[in-house]
């Protein structure tokens, strides 16, 4: 059996979340009472005619309060069960939070006449809190739209060909904000920067004339060994420690030349060693 538990502050995306998995073959259920998470395992695996059920809820801050402050324990005893068992945990910026909401009109499930829309999202961060602590996933949805956020739940989710450490290393720009859910941060904007080369502005570094002039870069080469020295000692006991997913980031001031062309380069060398790993380009598009 293999149990996803979504959850997260409400604008974030976890509709969208499980309208992916259901598209996948997950048998989905919204708003489910965390307390009756341990019975819902139990049963499905007692009941259903499936031979790997697929089963993904929704557990969130229309819970009662002491319901969440159980779900450590309630996680634990599903676990015992020998499920396996993933928690994602999606989560946007207040700002974009509540924007969000100013779009939609729609009421926030902690609102009323003494609590306003600002406040109830901060409240709805904190009974969350035992669920964010203990996801296996985090995915910050700040700078996603609806159509990157599905590909990347497919990707972080679903794209998992072998059992073990799932790895993403992800490019991204400072401009746009450093991604929350990353494990493990490289700042690249000490290195040249094709931006400056009015020939090399338009392309990105998945381009033969970007990665030309990077890789005869000797700070650039120095900055490759350097990192990838790095992960290559320590990723393998990220794994070890039973780490179902590890974010490493990769910045540079936009996002689209140099910390492209490192996560690219870091992905295809470090592919033989972890079979799990995607790369992903945060900002390539922006």
């Amino acid at each position: 059996m293999h149990l996803i538990i979504v959850s997260g502050r409400s604008g974030s995306g976890k509709s969208t979340a499980l309208d992916v998995l259901e598209d996948n073959g997950f048998y989905c259920i919204d708003n489910l009472p965390a307390g009756l998470l341990p019975e819902l395992a139990e049963r499905t695996l007692l009941q259903t005619e499936m031979l790997q059920p697929q089963v993904a809820v929704s557990i969130d801050a229309r819970n009662l309060p002491s319901q969440l402050e159980r779900f450590p324990d309630l996680l634990a005893e599903v676990r015992a069960r020998h499920i396996q068992c993933d928690v994602l945990y999606l989560d946007a910026d207040e700002e974009t939070l509540l924007k969000r909401f100013s779009e939609t009109r729609r009421r926030h499930p902690l609102t009323h006449e003494t609590r306003s829309l600002a406040e109830a999202i901060r409240d709805e961060s904190l009974l969350l809190g035992p669920i964010r602590d203990l996801a296996d996933l985090q995915i910050d949805t700040t700078h996603l739209n609806l159509y990157q956020l599905r590909d990347s739940l497919k990707l972080r989710l679903l794209n998992k060909p072998e059992p073990g450490t799932a790895f993403l290393i992800e490019s991204f720009g400072f401009k746009r904000g450093m991604p929350i859910d990353a494990d493990l941060v490289f700042d690249v904007r000490c290195l040249p920067n094709p931006y400056w080369k009015p020939d090399l502005r338009e392309h990105s570094g998945l381009d033969q004339p970007v990665i030309d002039y990077l890789a005869a870069q000797p700070d650039v080469d120095e900055m490759y060994h350097d990192i990838h020295s790095y992960l290559h000692k320590w990723l393998p006991r990220f794994a070890a420690s039973n780490r179902a997913y590890v974010t490493i980031a990769i910045g540079c001031t936009g996002g689209h030349h140099r910390s492209v062309y490192l996560a690219e380069r870091l992905g295809k060398t470090l592919k033989p060693q972890l079979k799990n790993l995607q790369v992903r380009h945060r900002d390539l598009q922006a």
